[in-house]
């Protein structure tokens, strides 16, 4: 590890892929919340563009790529908004429209095959300090406003007719996260790749939701698991020399696969203690000898970690944990 942060270059990496791993997710949460998943895929489009006339002009295409995402955002967003159609084919012009002035617009530049492909699959070893620098001050503003404003892009991103009658200017909230995840893929070119950031704004966030029980919590895992893909991506990458983008992606994926089958097997066998607790022989009473815990209008029975509380003939499983003993309770004699 010592030997690769004395790279410069590995630094500035790693730097670029901390920028990418927090704000990716963050924006993405809400995205999830709106069902708008792939607009990042559309903007990505739009970007590559932007990209091509960057290079094109002779003009710095980080720049040029912000303008173009930023305009495509805000457009979707209007289009979607006025409601003369629908959100899905506003998408679906920015995708193939994007994507194809980008290829008319490259093929009349000198730029070679391999500079187009950084852009679409991520070149981090490629960053510059001129970069970092850009990406940096982009990403500070995105998980900024987005954390200032997460209570109201929740607000809205959950029920917008709601968020209309108290007042909530529905719009602007919607055009201002657009905004955010344009500048979030262009902030993520040359890390993940404009075809692949998509799937670090969503997939940290499908894996928290496994996790997590409140969207507080889920905020902080996505954000969490985005840094730890990002991060561990650039290093393996380094090391078995294949593109960031994609190796970050395969961590992430690889992440969420492995807490789905974990949580999968957790909520099997709590179901299959509480089946258990259910139909077990042993009859509790006041000469059992097992703790008596008085809750609500009947009585539990701390047994093997678990209280059952008798109901007719069965037992319910109560969660010792979220029901603690009281301090005054008595325990039976034995």
């Amino acid at each position: 590890m010592s030997d690769l942060l004395a790279l410069d270059f590995m630094r500035q990496a790693l730097i670029a892929a901390v920028l990418v791993g927090l704000a990716a997710p963050l924006v993405g949460a809400f995205l999830v919340q709106r069902r708008m998943s792939l607009i990042g895929d559309g903007i990505g489009h739009v970007a590559l563009a932007g990209v091509a006339v960057g290079i094109l002009t002779g003009s710095m295409p980080v720049f040029t790529a912000l303008i173009a995402a930023v305009a495509a955002a805000v457009g979707v967003e209007l289009i979607r908004a006025t409601g003369r159609t629908s959100g899905d084919i506003a998408l679906a012009v920015m995708f193939y429209g994007g994507i194809a002035l980008g290829v008319v617009l490259i093929s009349k530049s000198t730029a070679s095959s391999s500079n187009l492909t950084g852009y679409l699959f991520g070149a981090i070893l490629t960053t510059s300090r001129t970069d970092i620098v850009v990406f940096a001050i982009l990403a500070v503003v995105v998980v900024g406003v987005t954390w200032v404003l997460r209570h109201r892009f929740f607000a809205v991103a959950n029920d917008e007719e709601y968020a209309r009658a108290v007042g909530l200017p529905v719009m602007g909230y919607n055009i201002a996260l657009s905004v955010l995840t344009a500048v979030t893929v262009v902030v993520s070119m040359r890390v993940v790749g404009l075809l692949l950031i998509t799937a670090l704004m969503i997939i940290p966030n499908a894996t928290a939701q496994l996790v997590s029980r409140s969207f507080r919590s889920s905020l902080a895992w996505a954000s969490l698991i985005g840094l730890a893909s990002s991060v561990s991506g650039v290093i393996a990458s380094f090391y078995a020399e294949t593109p960031s983008g994609g190796t970050i992606v395969l961590l992430a994926i690889g992440t969420f696969l492995v807490v789905s089958i974990v949580s999968g097997l957790v909520t099997r066998a709590r179901r299959a203690a509480h089946d258990r607790a259910e139909r077990h022989e042993h009859e509790h009473g006041p000469v059992c000898g097992h703790q008596a815990i008085p809750h609500g209008g009947h009585v539990d029975y701390l047994h093997d970690g678990h209280r059952h509380a008798p109901h007719a003939d069965h037992y319910d499983e109560h969660d010792a944990q979220a029901h603690p003993a009281p301090q005054d309770t008595q325990e039976v004699s034995r």
